[in-house]
């Protein structure tokens, strides 16, 4: 098996911490179907706090015997976007992706490259903008044993230089997994923890200081609760004494219920820090 891509090194603590919980996400509507000639129709739609909406219509068609898939959207923004991926056609291990978007109003025009290559003990993906810059953000992990080592970096072709640097060093295992990254050309420091503690609880935790900023750590702490095969509880806080608790359950195949709660601990006389959303 290869190892993770960079950015989800510390995915089971980043997950843990940051996701289902529902006051802090957009609402989101989303609807699949599929035609009788095997093309996958998708429509999106999401709503932010601040009372922005936004949607797509997608339609996906996939040949898996040949590594093909050609993907084509309409976002309520007016951009079309176009999407064709070839994997293991070029190199066993290899997938490429040619992506495009196009503003019909204001004839804007996008193109980009994007390649993943795994073998067993790497992983490497390079991102390249051809209209932008051009720019290139490439990143690659070496792993073995659990071990994880991995480094990411970006750059600017018009410019001639180095805009983006980041490295980060893991652990993982089935029951846990640990890692460190340095992030922001290494300005930015972090530590991740995950416990899968048994098939019912997971727990973890997070540090992250800015050499850039203030002297203080900020830390947060999660942990999940599975109820039974439909459910689960989700609590976490941080140093600033925010404290968030989410709920969800699957009713049936295809709805899924969530409520989420966050509030100041240390205002909790005050109603305005308190925030409750129910998101279907």
């Amino acid at each position: 098996m290869s190892p993770p891509a960079f950015t989800d090194i510390a995915k089971p603590s980043n997950d843990l911490i940051n996701r289902d919980f529902y006051h802090a996400a957009a609402g989101n509507l989303e609807v699949k179907s599929k035609a009788p000639n095997g093309i996958n129709f998708n429509v999106k739609g999401k709503s932010s706090h601040e009372g922005s909406t936004s949607g797509s219509i997608e339609g996906k068609y996939v040949d898996a015997p040949n590594g093909f898939t050609l993907t084509q959207s309409w976002t309520t923004t007016n951009v079309l976007n176009t999407k064709v991926e070839l994997d293991n056609q070029i190199a066993n291990g290899l997938k490429a992706e040619f992506a495009t978007d196009f503003v019909p109003s204001s004839k804007d025009f996008g193109a980009k490259i994007n390649l993943a290559f795994k073998q067993p003990y790497f992983h490497a993906r390079a991102f390249f903008d051809l209209m932008k810059g051009p720019t290139a953000n490439i990143d690659a992990v070496l792993g073995r044993d659990g071990f994880l080592v991995g480094v990411e970096t970006s750059y600017d072709v018009q410019k001639a230089s180095i805009t983006r640097s980041a490295a980060a060093v893991g652990y993982t295992v089935p029951q846990y997994s640990t890692a460190i990254t340095a992030t922001n050309n290494f300005s930015v420091f972090s530590a991740a923890y995950y416990h899968k503690v048994n098939s019912e609880v997971e727990a973890g935790a997070k540090a992250t200081w800015d050499s850039k900023g203030s002297n203080n750590v900020g830390l947060e702490v999660a942990s999940k609760y599975r109820i039974d095969p439909t459910s689960f509880a989700k609590a976490k806080v941080n140093d600033r004494g925010i404290a968030s608790l989410a709920y969800n359950v699957l009713l049936r195949s295809g709805v899924t219920v969530g409520v989420g709660v966050s509030l100041d601990t240390q205002k909790l006389n005050e109603s305005t820090h308190k925030v409750l959303q129910l998101f279907p």
